[in-house]
């Protein structure tokens, strides 16, 4: 009974069961692929007559040896699937195909035959003219809207995020850095009939574009680095009064405004730790010159030095008292003499010992003194702050008298030494 189910060539004899060509205009004319092939020709039958390809089922098209035994009607559902569902979508395809292929098996055998097989190397070329090649990264990296590591988003509330225009999930801003940036590429597209130039011109648009997502991301992370978002928003204060370690000298502040353009080439730490250096530096100095007065005074170890100010600060200690003690007899002394001229003068009580001798030397009411004095402290004051200042002093007082009194002001610390 199974023979009664074969087919056979009508020219060899050989079985023709699991594949044949049947004529169309011929009856009863099946032939086996090789006479097929050879242009077999039998009674009224002839070569160009059309013909039909009949298929049991059991064809294999890369031969019984192939792996997972894919026959021909699931070779043409597998190309009619890659050709409707598209390369990847394995899981439709595998459902095309038919229950008795998992998308792994799909997936393999059209790799492994039609790409990486015979057949690929012999349809797919090695160089392929105008291939799209990605010049984003030095890495072949996707383009992404960071090209490095995302930072973790700033830990700020919702009201502070709608005043940025902060969007915390994606680390950007609605307006950022270079908005316009993207314009370079939005109407960018590659065509296969681009001559070099067209490639190469649009290439450089691509890196034009890749620079400014650079820089872009540079300052997010200068910003981050330097903590400059919660200082716009003002909560740095308290967090850098808690995490100081020692006291910020007024010099150290404005050197550190000056250096502030540095920051876009150094880290945060890289810069605290230059400051913290100089720091460290400049207390080394103060100790080396302590040290070379030591060694200078006869001092060689560390424990003499202590009995050495002890007698320094006693030796101070009579050398004021000597001056203030002089200072008092000398008021006793010339009290009816020297400042007989002033003393009875409005203001003669607001003087020191030092300002009573100034003013009877220079011939000079302590009311007018003490204008004077006033007036260059204040506009010193002014210049310090930066507000400019113009010189308001009286008509009486001449060149002399005016460079004697900034002197005096000078060495007695009311005024610093620039300003006379």
């Amino acid at each position: 009974m199974a023979e009664l189910g074969k087919k056979y060539c009508v020219y060899c004899l050989a079985e023709v069961s699991p594949l044949r060509f049947r004529c169309t205009e011929c009856q009863d004319i099946e032939l086996c692929p090789e006479c097929f092939s050879a242009g077999a020709e039998i009674g009224h039958h002839r070569r160009y007559h059309g013909y039909q390809l009949v298929d049991g089922g059991r064809f294999t098209l890369w031969g019984p040896e192939a792996e997972g035994g894919w026959t021909s009607r699931e070779e043409q559902l597998l190309l009619d699937a890659i050709e409707q569902f598209g390369f990847g979508n394995w899981e439709d395809m595998a459902a095309h195909v038919g229950a008795s292929r998992t998308p792994q098996e799909v997936m393999e055998h059209y790799v492994s035959m039609y790409i990486h097989g015979n057949l690929g190397k012999a349809c797919i070329p090695d160089t392929i003219p105008n291939r799209v090649t990605d010049h984003t990264c030095p890495s072949g990296g996707p383009l992404s809207p960071s090209l490095t590591t995302p930072l973790p988003p700033l830990d700020i509330s919702v009201a502070e995020q709608q005043q940025l225009g902060y969007m915390p999930l994606r680390d950007d801003y609605e307006i950022e850095y270079d908005q316009d940036a993207e314009t370079l590429i939005s109407g960018l597209s590659v065509n296969y009939d681009d001559d070099d130039v067209e490639i190469e011109l649009k290439r450089a648009h691509v890196d034009m574009y890749v620079r400014k997502l650079k820089e872009r991301q540079r300052r997010k992370n200068i910003a981050r680095d330097y903590n400059l978002v919660p200082a716009f928003l003002g909560k740095d204060k308290k967090e850098k009064e808690k995490a100081a370690k020692r006291k910020v000298t007024k010099e150290e502040k404005e050197l550190r405004l000056k250096l502030r353009p540095l920051y876009q080439f150094m880290s945060c730490k890289e810069f605290d730790d230059l400051f913290e250096n100089m720091h460290k530096e400049k207390m080394l100095r103060a100790k080396i010159r302590e040290l070379q007065r030591y060694r200078r005074n006869g001092i060689t170890k560390m424990e003499e030095s202590a009995e050495y100010e002890a007698a320094r600060h006693k030796r101070e200690k009579r050398k004021e008292n000597r001056n203030t003690g002089g200072s008092k007899r000398g008021k006793e002394d010339g009290k009816d003499g020297e400042f007989a001229a002033i003393e009875h003068l409005p203001g003669f009580e607001l003087l020191s010992d030092r300002e009573k001798v100034l003013c009877s030397s220079l011939n000079l009411s302590p009311a007018r003194y003490v204008t004077v004095k006033t007036i260059i402290i204040k506009d010193h004051l002014q210049k310090r702050q930066g507000v400019p200042a113009k010189s308001r002093l009286p008509g009486y007082l001449d060149k002399v008298l005016k460079k004697r009194i900034l002197n005096f002001l000078t060495e007695s610390g009311w005024i610093s030494r620039d300003a006379s």
